[in-house]
């Protein structure tokens, strides 16, 4: 997949009170136990994602899977990027972390999608028109932060 030639469709951003590494952790951990929920492997097999189970190295690197999404990169402290395909869009989800002054940091997602034909557009409309998409995405990076600012072992 050509990530880059995928339309943008949104961005969200939180800061955080932990530097890089810890971010990194938070995310990683918060992504493997969020996917790995029984509902996250449904929903993949019910749209036709190929990569519907957890596999491979964990903590997530490039080859990993999630119920949804394939690792395509993976640089400890900096980026992750995921990439899925279904019946009605081609996406990838871009989680950049950036230090943003001392023990803080600046965590992004960017999502790129295609939503072709009909089926698409109506499936676009249910995920993006309703606001779901950005309010799960939200939900997600305030998991990763609570986890990034929390002990490793917490």
């Amino acid at each position: 997949m050509r990530i880059a030639s995928l339309p943008y469709v949104d961005e969200h951003t939180t800061l955080v009170a932990a530097g890089p590494e810890d971010v990194w952790r938070g995310l990683t951990e918060t992504l493997d136990r969020s996917f790995s929920r029984p509902g996250a492997a449904r929903y993949a097999r019910l749209v036709g994602c190929p990569d519907h189970t957890a596999t491979g190295p964990r903590p997530l690197a490039a080859g990993s899977t999630i119920p949804g999404f394939r690792v395509a990169v993976a640089v400890p402290g900096r980026e992750l990027v995921l990439e899925g395909r279904h019946r009605f869009s081609t996406y990838a989800l871009i989680f950049r972390v950036e230090p943003d002054g001392p023990g803080r940091s600046r965590l992004r997602a960017e999502t790129r999608a295609v939503f072709p034909g009909p089926a698409g557009g109506l499936y676009r409309r249910a995920v993006m028109g309703t606001g779901g998409h950005g309010c799960g995405v939200r939900h997600l990076l305030s998991a990763v932060r609570r986890r990034a600012e929390s002990p490793p072992d917490a």
